[in-house]
């Protein structure tokens, strides 16, 4: 009877060690930006079902979540899209890669004072990332609101030695993506990227004073993605977070949260 109870109580002990493992089971994903958490909401709380706990990971700006994931400091990433990474992987020799499309999101020109692009003055300041993948989004955008105009050649990510075109002589000021809103009163306008519009209470629909169209681009540079290292690329975990991302509840997020700013890119 003693022995009976032993293997009982050692069976129990496994059990429990075998439930306690699967609700233990925790994906870190990396992100920038506020607004994010509110897109993976969904998906965390039909995971959550699953025993399987989705940890978001904010970082400040987009230069530290590529590093965090190939040092295996979290999981995942989803903050970037295929041109910023492409840069990432070929500069600093990153080895982790795309595992899905996530959205596109537009990157619209704002302004504190003026209301139109055709306001412009002759040698007004425009405010646009610095980094390459999206200062070059930046241009385009500008080329696409009769700004600037660039070498067709530079496709979608030029840089500003390929401006071949400036009449109004505008000065470009290149500054981190998530400060750019705070020089909007000491500059003509600016080029904010989405996530960080949001996060400071833009409206992309009623605040931008030109606003992006994805059809001026061309492949999927600027569609945003989820990353994984290259050795995990084909995680079935992985996977099912990817499922459960790219459906139809992330998308109503897109529509009713976001004012259609985020457009889903999987479809």
């Amino acid at each position: 009877m003693k022995r009976i109870l032993f293997i009982f109580t050692l069976m129990l002990a496994v059990l429990s060690c075998s439930n306690n493992s699967q609700k233990n089971i925790v994906v870190k994903i990396g992100h920038v930006g506020e607004s994010d958490r509110m897109i993976w909401k969904p998906v965390i709380e039909k995971l959550a079902k699953e025993n399987i706990k989705v940890e978001l990971v904010s970082f400040s700006d987009y230069t530290i979540p590529n590093q965090a994931l190939n040092d295996g400091e979290i999981d995942l990433n989803a903050f970037q899209h295929h041109a910023y990474l492409n840069n990432e992987v070929q500069n600093k020799k990153y080895d982790i890669t795309a595992i899905a499309d996530t959205y596109i999101s537009t990157m619209n020109i704002y302004s504190d004072n003026i209301a139109d692009v055709k306001e412009l003055k002759n040698g007004d300041k425009i405010a646009i990332p610095n980094d390459p993948a999206n200062g070059g989004r930046a241009l385009k955008v500008l080329e696409a609101a009769g700004i600037i105009k660039v070498k067709p050649e530079s496709e979608d990510s030029p840089s500003i030695s390929d401006i071949i075109e400036n009449s109004l002589n505008i000065e470009l000021i290149e500054v981190d993506a998530g400060s750019i809103y705070s020089l909007l009163p000491d500059v003509a306008c600016a080029v904010i990227n989405c996530n960080y519009a949001i996060d400071f209470g833009l409206n992309p629909k009623a605040d931008a004073i030109f606003k992006d169209n994805p059809s001026i681009y061309s492949g999927k540079s600027f569609i945003n993605l989820i990353a994984a290292r290259t050795e995990d690329k084909d995680n079935e975990l992985y996977k099912k977070i990817v499922s459960s991302y790219q459906s139809a509840d992330v998308e109503k997020v897109y529509n009713e949260d976001f004012k259609g700013a985020y457009l889903p890119a999987w479809k």
